[in-house]
């Protein structure tokens, strides 16, 4: 929901600077291989180390840089079929990045009990979780029907996870990084759910969904 709302901001914002990268030869693709480079060189190198206030302030930056690669393709007119694909691909790279990191913090730093068993829990469920949101979708572009609806999107997961991460470093107790991945995953599953609803009434009105074409296999 976050992102739906923040793509007008960002692309009054960015567009000037995204056309002068353009002007030294950068192009979009370029920008998204080297946001998720960034993404998970910060994420792997601060977080399951237990800098939690250096890390979410870097990894906010390589986020917001992210909107570069799709303002500087819309404003050049390079928008394209494998740029999308290989955004998409980056993004699932560094999400898995952030919040596995988050779990091998709880597995390092975190006393035994209950508390580093669900944030363990939570932290591996929104690495899941966050290549199933987007796969939902795409696989419902695939068989004709479109999924965009849902109540965590990208930004949404990130910005959530982030923020109680710098508030834990910041002197804030454990369990409210561990009531955030909580709360993703929860809200992750719930997208998950209304993307599948949704794709299934879709196909229904065209007389399918009741199960998986002739011959195909489950991937």
């Amino acid at each position: 929901m976050l992102g739906q709302h923040g793509r007008g901001l960002t692309k009054a914002l960015f567009t000037t600077p995204a056309l002068a990268m353009a002007k030294v030869g950068i192009t979009p693709n370029m920008l998204t291989v080297t946001g998720t480079v960034a993404s998970v060189a910060v994420a792997v190198a601060t977080l399951p180390q237990g800098h939690f206030v250096l890390g979410p302030v870097l990894l906010g930056l390589v986020l917001v840089a992210d909107s570069f690669d799709g303002i500087l393709a819309r404003a050049t007119g390079r928008s394209s079929e494998f740029g999308a694909f290989l955004d998409s691909t980056m993004d699932r790279l560094a999400d898995g990045a952030v919040f596995a990191s988050l779990a091998a913090w709880a597995g390092l730093h975190m006393a035994d009990g209950t508390a580093r068993t669900l944030t363990l829990t939570a932290a591996l469920a929104c690495v899941v979780l966050a290549a199933t949101v987007p796969y939902a979708r795409a696989r419902a572009e695939s068989v004709g029907a479109t999924a965009s609806i849902g109540i965590a999107e990208r930004t949404d997961r990130l910005l959530v996870a982030l923020a109680a991460t710098f508030v834990v470093g910041a002197g804030a107790p454990q369990w409210v990084l561990t009531v955030a991945l909580t709360v993703v995953a929860v809200a992750s599953f719930v997208t998950v759910v209304q993307r599948v609803l949704t794709v299934r009434r879709q196909l229904a009105t065209h007389g399918d969904g009741q199960g998986p074409a002739a011959g195909e296999q489950e991937q």
